[in-house]
Parts: C-alpha cells; structure tokens; sequence
C-alpha cells in the first residue's frame, strides 16, 4: 500500500467524526431515510460491465467484466499497481461490511441494496488478482475481518460512528464513497484491465455517492466531502445516475 493510501485510512475516521457533527447540526434527525429503490430501471449500458438500478445501485456483471478483461493484454505491473489491487479489494469488502452492519441496525434499504452491490466490485477486483496471480487479502475472511489492519481499524470506527444516528450512518456512507473515488483517482494506471475495472468502480462509487447524499438531504442533513474537492462532489451531485460505458 502507498503512503499515500495509508494516510487516508488513518485520516478517514477523524474526518467521519467531524462530518457527522456537522451534519448533525444541520438536521434533526427525525426522518427515516426510507425508500426502497425497488425500480425496475436496471440497464446494462451498452455492454458495460456497471448494471444500474432506478436508485443508483450500481452492480458489477460479472460475467460481462470477464469477458472484456479476456480480450485485453497483459500488463507486467509495478509493485504499486499489484498493491492498490489488494488495497482495492478490500476497501470494496469494507465498503460492504460497513453498509451490512449500518442496515441491521437502522434497517434502511440504501444501506441493503448498495452493500449487496459493493460485494460485486470486491469480486471485480478478485479478477484481477486472480489473472495476475496474486494472494487474496480478503480470503476467508468473515464480515468485518480484514488482513489490512489500518482497514480493520477503519471498519471498527466507521460502524461505531455510524451507530449514533441515521444520519451519522448516512454520512459514513457517502465519507466510504468519497475515500473510494479519491483512491481510485489515486490508483490510476495505463494497465488497460485494472483501468477497465477501476473505471467502472469509480462510476458506482459515484451513483453510490448520489444516493446517500439523497438521503442524507432528506433528513435535512448535508455532506461536506472529505477527500475529493468540492468542485468535484458537486458536479457528481449535480449529474444523473450514470449509465453506459465507464472509461
């Protein structure tokens, strides 16, 4: 892992405890972030791997991912490049374990239907791994439970954070797709399979960001990011749900 990464880790629980005070002040608290997001307006974007639910929720098929990453070359990667792969594939498990334990406790349907999602981009990054041979950080490994100790202690704060409130829950969401997009904007390559990938990644983190900044304003709450810039965040907030093609 980069020094780089290894920062935003350590830096992302203090900032999650800062948002939420904010956040907090901004709403009451009171609204129960329903919704369901059960539209039927899945689409498979011409031919990309991203499949794209009404609500955002955005999957990976991975069928479909196979099948472009067969047909690219080979890279001969760095050891950055294999390390932002083991990094990624557990920072998307993260991303699912936190969403499972933030929907047990405050039964939300956001948090259900996007972890199940997440538990695809993990295994989008598996791929990877397994086409270039590389140790699986993430094997064996129940909800909650990471070899990446930085992560492990990420996960403990996030879920504790996220347990004060609906809102603060909400807004470890959208802090968890902050950090997703400013890593992968970090983790940029010229590989031609990891950028296929990562692209699509980036795509659903920023649908995912949408929809817990969706729920978050209907609690009369907001969120400041964290690690992307605010121009950044509000053109993604301004955008639709993204369909297509990623890349």
């Amino acid at each position: 892992m980069t020094r780089r990464a290894n920062h935003r880790v350590r830096a992302t629980a203090m900032a999650v405890i800062a948002m939420i005070g904010f956040a907090a002040c901004s709403s009451n608290g009171n609204g129960d972030g329903s919704g369901n997001g059960s539209g039927n307006g899945s689409g498979n974007g011409n031919g990309s791997p991203a499949q794209v639910d009404a609500d955002g929720t955005t999957q990976m098929d991975g069928g479909v991912l196979q099948t472009q990453i067969d047909a690219l070359p080979l890279a001969t990667l760095t050891a950055d490049q294999e390390a932002g792969l083991l990094r990624m594939r557990e920072e998307e498990k993260l991303a699912h374990d936190v969403y499972v334990a933030l929907y047990d406790q405050w039964q939300v349907k956001t948090f259900s239907n996007i972890s199940k999602a997440e538990l695809t981009h993990s295994e989008a990054v598996k791929v990877l791994l397994d086409r270039y041979e590389l140790d699986d950080p993430a094997a064996g490994n129940a909800d909650g439970v990471f070899t990446n100790p930085d992560l492990q202690a990420l996960y403990t704060a996030l879920v504790e954070q996220g347990s004060e409130s609906l809102v603060a829950a909400l807004t470890v969401g959208a802090t968890v797709e902050d950090l997703d997009i400013a890593d992968l904007q970090s983790l940029a390559t010229t590989a031609p399979d990891i950028t296929l990938v990562y692209d699509n990644l980036e795509k659903g983190s920023r649908n995912h960001l949408r929809a817990f900044t969706k729920q978050l304003v209907k609690n009369g709450a907001t969120y400041t990011p964290a690690y992307i810039s605010q121009a950044d965040y509000d053109a993604i907030i301004a955008g639709e749900m993204e369909k297509g093609i990623a890349g």
